[in-house]
């Protein structure tokens, strides 16, 4: 049976005071100090310098874990639903079945080859807070994020843990749900991209399926790209805009 899908991005979970990647404050714009967000977010970066890696998920992200789900969140619940984004907000909004593509920094893994099927577990981020050490002790902070990630020197297969997020250099795989992912675009009558700047593979991937399907392709932004493609329809609004005008009609 056919279904409308929603692809999101970061503009969805800006209003819930989240930073989008490549605005003037994203997080693709805020590096280290020694290394850019290009550099820090790899496989490559974990294995050779993990504490900077880690250092870098912690600030950057998990300082957001307790941020609160907004009215699209809450609205896309009970929508057939793909996200880029790893903040768990759709999940807190009472969404089980999404599908979080990238993966969700509240979960880790053990380090391991990424076709490997292994178990996803909750982040010790709570346990680092709970410690109360200043964010600009980053001694401190590497020291701990090493001990609960079990790195001791560098990343070990089977016993170290690593946040449960895609990394540039890595691919998609059934770990993020890839095989399911594709049978919900597969299916797709329409497919609405929200909030996204097409910057990422998946966004590509699903509208090959939309086009090749004749679906029905629709884009929310403010400011949304022009692909250049007959039969899009542009809402050029944000996510929030979007849902009130629905709901209002």
């Amino acid at each position: 049976m056919k279904k409308k899908l929603f692809i999101t991005g970061a503009g969805v979970s800006k209003s819930s005071g989240i930073p989008t990647f490549r605005g003037a404050d994203g997080f693709w714009t805020i590096g280290s100090s020694n290394f850019t967000p290009q550099e820090m977010a790899t496989r490559k970066m974990y294995c050779e310098n993990p504490s900077e890696f880690l250092l870098w998920y912690y600030k950057r992200f998990a300082t957001y874990r307790h941020i609160l789900p907004n009215e699209v969140h809450f609205w896309l619940a009970d929508k057939n639903l793909i996200t880029q984004n790893i903040d768990g907000l759709d999940g807190k909004a009472g969404n089980t079945q999404y599908i979080p593509i990238h993966g969700r920094l509240d979960k880790v893994t053990v380090f391991h080859d990424q076709d490997d099927n292994i178990s996803v577990e909750d982040a010790p981020w709570d346990i680092i807070a709970s410690e109360k050490i200043d964010l600009n002790d980053n001694f401190k902070l590497k020291r701990l994020l090493l001990e609960l990630f079990k790195i001791k020197g560098h990343p070990e297969h089977g016993h170290s843990l690593k946040p449960f997020v895609l990394l540039f250099d890595e691919y998609y795989t059934d770990l993020y749900r890839m095989s399911e992912a594709e049978r919900a675009m597969q299916f797709a009558d329409c497919v609405v991209f929200m909030g996204t700047s097409f910057s990422v593979n998946i966004t590509s991937i699903a509208l090959r399926y939309a086009l090749s399907n004749n679906a029905k392709i629709e884009i929310v932004d403010p400011n949304p790209i022009d692909l250049n493609i007959s039969g899009i329809k542009y809402h050029k609004m944000t996510a929030s805009e979007y849902v009130s005008k629905l709901d209002d009609v």
